[in-house]
């Protein structure tokens, strides 16, 4: 069973904003503000930029690969199940964390609201609110993402209300910036990464969503926009609105600038922003990490319950209710700022796996990979951004280091004991391979990639391609003459068609006498018309050394087409659609370049011709 197509453009920008607006913005700021003080707007800033590169990265392969686990189905096609694994661990945890901190962070603010609540009743509060987005989720995914939109548009209002109402009051925004604390500018970043980290969690909903490789990076650019303006202009009012006392002694700074903006009243509806987008994000965290353990189920790294799918709702129940069942463990373990700091690292390590995701997929020259979007200045901005990302990580301290360390030693251990005997292909093999000239894999990433690709295209197999699969493909080796060669031809044909190979051989020669059969440089479509009815046969041929046509005709590559009277019509429709895969860009690089026969074969099924059925 497939998963529903159900979400919109619209649906997607609400999800990955929601993602971003809550702890990170309502909270954090008090929390780094004793590091880098008025300077935490760069950092803010600075996270944001060191974000666009993923950002870039990972539109670049949802566009080719729309698949439900995102960053764990990118980084499993790129370097292999181990680190699959650890990709699927790591960005199920890491995100797990964050809407964790999102509802341990909602108790700050529930007691503006009730003075007298205490932490016992903010987690039944919160295990409440997230068993709630469990049966949400259980029993419509369109539901989940229409009560998302509604918060969403509430808190994005609110925050451009408070924007509006504190730029007017302070007039601009002011701060000191000294070269002794870009250290600590630095790393605030790596710190409030975690605020932007999750804006890329949508490529994991692929399969939920109507035209993934066009609504899913669209809808991250526009949110990436909105909730980068929202998060430094929020931030840049309030450290211009209070003085240094009052955010340190404040886990809800946004809240103190509110209320010294326009009074209690606004004070409470900004609190009640607050809360909203911490539900929201815990909404969000539930619909798109539990599409990662399904992905991996899917792939056989984890049990198969994982992928098990309502018969009547057609959502992935046990996922879902696995997922929610962690997030509420998690909000009785970790402070705050190491649960930041953790899975901010366990992003960053992430992040860099993903942008080395794209150099490998492109650089190991796989026919199939074909995103509808480039990453722009490749391969540098991918390269700049692995850096930028180590840094960061060595910046956020060895307690959260050693714990994504230790997903490392998870991860081997499950590798070993559950999915060792797993033999997958992955896009690092084919770029050793290329490497090393040395024939390493066979076809079936490949061709998991022409599936996914006609998918995505909404491509049918036609009868052409019905043919191409079953024909026969020669690789020839050394130079021969057209004489030798119709001879070989004609004992292949001979045996398909059960006609004798001396009357094929004597229509091929026939047939180029009386004219030509090279239609440009390199290539020949050699074609004859036999007795008989409802018989159509090609044989594909590459000859690197050449086919001696005649003295000035060397071909390279031959499509032989053989068929009866009543097949002429599919006949002139072949020799079309023959021309124009050989015209499509790349196509004959590829072909004389193909390691195997199913390589030569796939390079033709892999064209981007329409079909017509």
């Amino acid at each position: 069973m497939q998963l529903k197509h159900k979400l919109n453009l619209w649906d997607i920008f609400c999800i990955a904003s929601g993602i971003m607006i809550s702890s990170g913005l309502f909270i954090l700021p008090s929390i780094v503000y004793r590091y880098a003080h008025s300077n935490i707007v760069i950092s803010y800033f600075l996270a944001g930029i060191f974000m666009l590169p993923s950002v870039l990265s990972k539109a670049e392969l949802i566009t080719a690969m729309p698949k439900a686990g995102g960053t764990y189905f990118f980084i499993e096609r790129s370097f292999g199940p181990f680190l699959g694994i650890f990709g699927g661990l790591a960005g199920f945890v890491s995100f797990s964390l964050k809407s964790a901190f999102a509802l341990v962070g909602m108790g700050v603010f529930l007691e503006y609201f009730f003075p007298s609540v205490n932490y016992f009743q903010i987690k039944i509060l919160a295990a409440s609110l997230c068993g709630l987005f469990i049966i949400i989720n259980l029993f419509s995914i369109k539901i989940s993402a229409r009560v998302q939109n509604v918060m969403v548009i509430f808190v994005i209002s609110i925050c451009f209300l408070y924007i509006i109402l504190g730029l007017r009051k302070i007039e601009k925004l002011s701060f000191s910036l000294h070269l002794s604390e870009l250290k600590s500018i630095f790393s605030v970043a790596g710190m409030v990464f975690i605020s932007y980290g999750g804006l890329t969690k949508v490529a994991s909903i692929a399969e939920d969503t109507d035209r993934p490789w066009r609504n899913i990076p669209l809808g991250m650019f526009l949110a990436f926009l909105v909730v980068q303006t929202i998060y430094v202009l929020c931030v840049g009012v309030t450290v211009n609105l209070l003085s240094s006392q009052e955010i340190i002694s404040t886990f809800t700074p946004l809240t103190a600038g509110a209320l010294k903006l326009n009074g209690l009243i606004f004070g409470v509806f900004l609190s009640l922003a607050a809360l909203i987008s911490f539900i929201a994000t815990a909404n969000a965290g539930i619909f798109t990490s539990s599409r990662i353990p399904l992905a991996m189920a899917k792939d056989t790294l984890l049990p198969s319950w994982f992928c098990s799918l309502s018969k009547k709702y057609q959502t992935p129940y046990f996922s879902i209710i696995f997922t929610g069942t962690f997030m509420i463990s998690l909000i009785l373990f970790l402070d705050l700022e190491n649960l930041v700091k953790t899975a901010s690292t366990l992003m960053l390590i992430l992040f860099i796996f993903v942008n080395f995701s794209v150099i490998i997929m492109r650089e190991s020259k796989i026919i199939n990979y074909r995103p509808t979007f480039k990453s722009p200045f490749y391969p540098w901005i991918q390269i700049f951004s692995i850096f930028i990302y180590g840094f960061l990580i060595l910046e956020m301290g060895k307690v959260p280091f050693l714990i994504s360390i230790s997903f490392v030693g998870l991860s081997l251990l499950w590798f070993f004991l559950y999915a060792g005997k797993i033999r997958r292909e992955f896009a690092l093999m084919h770029l050793v391979e290329r490497i090393t000239a040395k024939e390493l894999v066979n076809v079936s990433l490949e061709e998991e990639l022409k599936e996914i690709l006609h998918q995505r295209d909404g491509v049918v197999k036609d009868r052409f391609d019905q043919i191409i699969e079953k024909c026969p493909v020669l690789d020839l080796k050394e130079r021969i003459g057209k004489e030798e060669f119709f001879s070989l031809i004609s004992g292949i044909l001979s045996f398909r068609l059960d006609i004798e190979a001396k009357k094929i051989k004597e229509l091929l020669l026939k047939r180029e006498e009386e004219s030509s059969t090279v239609v440009e440089k390199e290539l020949a479509l050699p074609h004859i018309v036999i007795e008989g009815e409802n018989k159509f046969e090609i044989v594909v041929v590459r000859a690197k050394e050449g086919i001696i046509f005649s003295p000035q005709e060397v071909v390279k590559i031959v499509f032989v087409l053989a068929g009866t009277s009543d097949q002429r019509n599919f006949y002139l429709r072949s020799l079309m659609i023959i021309a124009n895969i050989v015209r499509e860009h790349h196509f004959i690089s590829c072909f004389m370049k193909a390691k195997s026969k199913e390589r030569l074969r796939l390079a033709i099924l892999s064209s981007t011709r329409k079909r017509q059925l």
